[in-house]
């Protein structure tokens, strides 16, 4: 791979582990709601969306959620990670590995502001990235392509010489959708719904944090 002139990370799931957490969350509140599913169908219908979209589908799909329950799950939410919140394993590596060679990055999630400051701020790489957006915040969440495009401009790049770092495939939509190559990262293997669907769009998936220098051409 070429090297790139910028990367592009997503948030949850590629630069702090909240996921886990955060999707037994949702799965409690819409079994309590009746709509029961399991990690896997979750993930693949759900994944990569704001709390608004995932009540938008539950809804559709039978769930009675209460009216106020975008704005209840946000507090309930926001307070668990506050508790703390890890890193994905290897990613503070990383992102000194593109330090050394020069290479900016930034962060574009579909999360809110608030929520990467919850998560973001636990961490001292959080004032590392050259600009964290929110395409929620930006009023085109993905798979609209705005969040990156805005990313690849605070990292003065070119779009098409960007590499975004994805593990849904709302997201990996939205790098495509800019014109940018798309790695997957699949920590949990690639049998997975999320891994699944990010294969079926043609991106190249990788497990591990450590091998994401060499896929980006930096090893050496």
């Amino acid at each position: 791979m070429i090297r790139p002139e910028a990367v592009l990370f997503d948030c949850d799931g590629v630069v702090v582990d909240s996921e886990g957490p955060t999707f037994a969350l949702f799965l409690q509140d819409l079994a309590r709601h009746g709509l029961p599913l399991t990690l896997q169908e979750f993930e693949a219908d759900f994944v990569g969306g704001t709390v608004e979209l995932v009540a938008q589908r539950a809804r559709a799909a039978g769930a009675r959620l209460p009216e106020d329950w975008v704005a209840d799950f946000y507090r309930r939410m926001y307070a668990m990670l506050a508790g703390g919140v890890p890193l994905v394993e290897g990613v503070a590596g990383v992102l000194d590995r593109l330090d050394r060679a020069g290479i900016p990055y930034a962060m574009g999630s579909n999360g809110s502001l608030e929520k990467m400051e919850i998560t973001l701020g636990q961490h001292v790489l959080a004032g590392r990235f050259r600009a964290v957006l929110s395409g929620q915040g930006m009023g085109a969440p993905k798979p609209a392509p705005d969040v990156y495009l805005a990313a690849a401009g605070a990292c003065g790049a070119r779009p098409g010489a960007c590499v975004v770092i994805e593990d849904s495939a709302t997201g990996a939509r939205a790098g495509l959708a800019a014109g940018m190559r798309v790695l997957g990262f699949a920590a949990h293997g690639p049998e997975t719904a999320t891994a699944r669907s990010l294969t079926a769009l043609g991106v190249p998936l990788f497990r591990r944090m450590a091998d994401l220098p060499g896929l980006l051409g930096l090893d050496g």
